[in-house]
């Protein structure tokens, strides 16, 4: 398999650097090499990009900023942010950033952050598909640290959401899962069959209910409220089995 790749830096040392080391790697290829985050930007539509290994702090339009038009398309290229700022790392985990290559970095790093878009590309093609979790009933990939994380439906003890973020409780023992992704879109990506939102805080799996009341429910130890807007959904579905 081989990736095709674009190299962004308004520092011509740095990116031929970059560019040298997309050259030397056999599942690499450069199609495009700019000192301009607009000039790229320009052009991505055209190249389709696999992968963006892009500078933070450049002149005009910031490689940030390019992340965050990117972020709101459905066919982004995974984002590697090469900079010699490490306070940005925050900022990169906003908006979905593979990895994170601080200046200046060797062959050995920028090569295991390229096996990481390519681990990624793998699993999109051996699932046939770049969404979450289209074509399977068993299991989502979720975000998680800059690598995606298999959940299966079946180890969910709740979902619980936290602004932009949602935090998955498990049953197996292990610690929770925190995504950078809104409750809703969780929701939405979650077969219906097996989950039902109760809060506008807190998704549950059907099969973890462990004891209801009239206006809580028991998931193993801990007790959630249902909230008023989420009463009749949840109502309906007790009546189904009382």
């Amino acid at each position: 398999m081989i990736l095709k790749c674009i190299a962004v830096d308004d520092e011509p040392l740095a990116l031929g650097l970059i560019c040298s080391f997309i050259e030397q790697t056999p599942f690499l290829q450069l199609v495009g090499k700019y000192s301009s985050a607009a000039e790229a930007l320009q052009n991505l539509h055209e190249l389709k990009p696999d992968i963006l290994f892009l500078d933070v702090q450049m002149p005009d339009l910031s490689g940030m900023e390019l992340a965050r038009i990117l972020s709101k398309t459905s066919s982004s290229p995974a984002i590697i942010f090469t900079t010699a700022f490490n306070h940005f790392a925050l900022e990169g985990y906003k908006v979905n950033a593979l990895d994170y290559l601080l200046k200046p970095f060797n062959y050995e790093e920028f090569l295991g952050a390229a096996n990481k878009a390519l681990s990624l590309k793998e699993l999109k093609e051996a699932f046939g598909t770049s969404k979450d979790t289209e074509g399977y009933s068993h299991c989502l990939f979720l975000k998680s640290e800059y690598q995606l994380v298999k959940v299966q439906y079946k180890d969910i003890l709740y979902i619980e959401g936290l602004k932009d973020y949602a935090k998955v409780y498990l049953n197996t023992g292990e610690k929770p899962i925190l995504s950078l992704i809104s409750l809703k879109s969780l929701e939405q990506k979650l077969p219906s069959q097996q989950f039902i939102r109760v809060h506008r805080s807190y998704i549950i799996p059907l099969d973890k209910i462990k004891s209801v009341t009239r206006n809580t429910v028991q998931i193993g130890d801990k007790y959630i409220t249902v909230g008023d807007q989420y009463k009749e959904a949840f109502n309906n579905f007790l009546s189904r089995w009382m």
